[in-house]
């Protein structure tokens, strides 16, 4: 049986992964304004899936799924880089691929949308007490 302190522990842990999220998430559409990019949307949700970001550029829509990583340090990132070690990125797996797929297709159709779109992921990593962050753009996914 948990206890409460467990269950505490465990609802901190939601809760910061949830701002973590959140930051990265501002931090994506941010830079992609500030790459000449408009602003569509964000946060678009349905209950079979979620859009992070929506950005249009050059006439083309961007579905952009973003994954935070947080590190207590600059050192501790540039180790994980350095190192190899677990990506954003990896954790868009097929199952996420699924269901933001089904999300693009109700926006498509909300939207009366029938011009060119891809998918991008932004892997993004930040040291929230150094005010430090990376983001790394992979474009145009495939989605099987």
């Amino acid at each position: 049986m948990a206890t409460m302190a467990t269950m505490a522990h465990k609802a901190k842990n939601i809760a910061e992964h949830i701002e973590t999220g959140q930051i990265g998430e501002k931090l994506t559409a941010q830079y992609l304004i500030n790459q000449g990019f408009d602003l569509i949307d964000r946060n678009y949700r349905k209950k079979w899936g979620e859009i992070d970001v929506v950005v249009c550029k050059d006439n083309k829509i961007h579905f952009v799924e973003v994954k935070t990583v947080s590190y207590g340090t600059k050192h501790d990132l540039n180790s994980a880089v350095s190192y190899g070690t677990w990506r954003p990125e990896e954790n868009v797996h097929p199952f996420k691929l699924k269901k933001l797929s089904r999300a693009i297709e109700s926006w498509l159709l909300e939207h009366k949308y029938e011009g060119e779109w891809q998918i991008d992921v932004a892997a993004v990593r930040i040291v929230p007490r150094e005010t430090f962050s990376t983001i790394k753009i992979i474009e145009n996914i495939i989605v099987g």
